[in-house]
């Protein structure tokens, strides 16, 4: 994972251990810093950020030219371990336990667009919370894409949940509402609501949204993005998180993104951790995300020996006379990991008949709603009512698609 990312910083490190540190040097080699970055998925802010960071860093320490490389790179350690230490941490599990003391149910609302795995993700969190030993209700608030309901009730069959919905058209607000109710007389721990993903400059999605969190008042809500969509999953998230103020992000497809970008671009403009990544199609594949693993997928495992600073070693000064001396930076403290028990431990109390089948794919995935509500305005499509007739509509979609989109005759 994240193979441009390391790229990009290592060349960064190894191109300063070989020129003398000039504010001209510096500035070139910023420069070729921020192309990578840019290359990598990485957000203009977070680049800005890093870059004045380093710069002071490089400028206001005296370092051993044989140590420059070494140097720069815990810097950069340092600058991204802040970033995520900004956004702080979120007990998940203990936040469900602590509110299940008090009688009440945990309601998390789902929000993300079409097509990065949002409602895969619930299951994957359902499953998740079923072997912490916490009952889940599922509410289908998505009541406009064709096939949702049908996706989600095969999830929450495959895994022996309740699933509370309507008919497509009815008031999202609404289905939320009934599965809050049907938790707090079934004395049910946990409710997650799944929302509709048209995109996130559509007006009329995030007026439902809003609608739904002034009818149920969700304790969390949590962003659903595609690690692999880049710059497009960093303005999702803006958005998003400019209209709902979501607690905290999902990445799906962690396991295949080379660029690494989205993660640290997420972090620093919303000011919200992430939560989970998801590293395959199993439900158990949803892994809490670790910020020690994510700097040592990008920096490497860290080097015992420490840096060496001006008045450690005495030898090659002669390298670094243009730079100028200030003290030696604070190293930052690293932070306790998160205390969310690993998923992997909970697996091990998974009973074998539960695995569940991996054929759960969305059958309208990859299909832009527009195409979706014209083919079936068209044809007078009526909508799916099972998993069967809702693969059969993709199909037909899809081929009506790949001939130009032709009108009846």
């Amino acid at each position: 994972m994240f193979e441009n990312l390391r790229e990009a910083f290592s060349s960064a490190a190894k191109s300063f251990s070989e020129k003398e540190l000039k504010e001209k040097d510096i500035e070139e080699i910023l420069f070729q810093l921020e192309i990578s970055l840019l290359e990598s998925d990485v957000a203009s802010e977070v680049i800005d950020s890093i870059k004045s960071d380093l710069k002071e860093k490089l400028i206001g320490t005296k370092v051993n030219k044989k140590e420059i490389e070494k140097f720069v790179k815990d810097s950069l350690i340092q600058i991204i371990s802040a970033l995520f230490d900004a956004a702080g941490k979120i007990d998940l599990l203990s936040n469900i336990d602590s509110k299940k003391g008090s009688g009440q149910p945990y309601l998390i609302l789902f929000v993300g667009i079409n097509g990065t795995g949002k409602t895969t993700t619930l299951a994957k969190l359902a499953y998740l919370l079923q072997k912490s030993k916490f009952s889940v209700v599922v509410a289908a608030a998505d009541t406009f894409r064709a096939g949702a309901i049908e996706q989600l009730r095969e999830h929450t069959n495959r895994l022996n949940l309740k699933l509370v919905a309507q008919n497509y058209g009815s008031d999202p607000a609404a289905v939320a509402r009934d599965a809050v109710l049907y938790a707090k007389t079934h004395k049910v721990d946990c409710v997650l609501i799944d929302t509709a993903g048209r995109m996130q400059t559509s007006k009329n999605l995030m007026d439902q949204i809003e609608k739904i969190t002034n009818v149920v008042k969700p304790d969390f809500k949590i962003f659903v993005g595609d690690s692999l969509a880049g710059n497009d999953t960093v303005s999702q998230a803006k958005e998003f998180h400019k209209r709902t103020k979501f607690d905290a992000a999902i990445l799906t497809k962690s396991d295949a993104d080379a660029r690494g970008g989205a993660a640290l671009s997420i972090v620093k403009i919303t000011s919200t951790p992430i939560l989970y990544v998801g590293i395959g199609q199993e439900y158990q594949d949803l892994k809490a995300f670790d910020k020690e693993l994510f700097l040592e997928s990008v920096f490497g495992k860290p080097e015992e020996s420490e840096i060496t600073t001006e008045g450690q070693v005495e030898s090659e000064p002669q390298h670094v006379e243009e730079e100028i001396s200030e003290p030696e930076p604070e190293q930052e403290a690293v932070p306790e990991k998160i205390q969310e028990p690993e998923p992997k431990e909970v697996e091990e109390q998974i009973p074998e008949p539960e695995q569940p089948n991996t054929d759960n794919s969305d059958p309208f995935e990859g299909i832009d709603s527009k195409d979706i509500n014209k083919y079936a305005d068209l044809y007078d499509e009526p909508p799916p009512e099972n998993d069967q007739q809702a693969k059969e509509l993709s199909s037909k979609i899809k081929k009506w698609i790949l001939d130009g989109r032709p009108k009846p005759n």
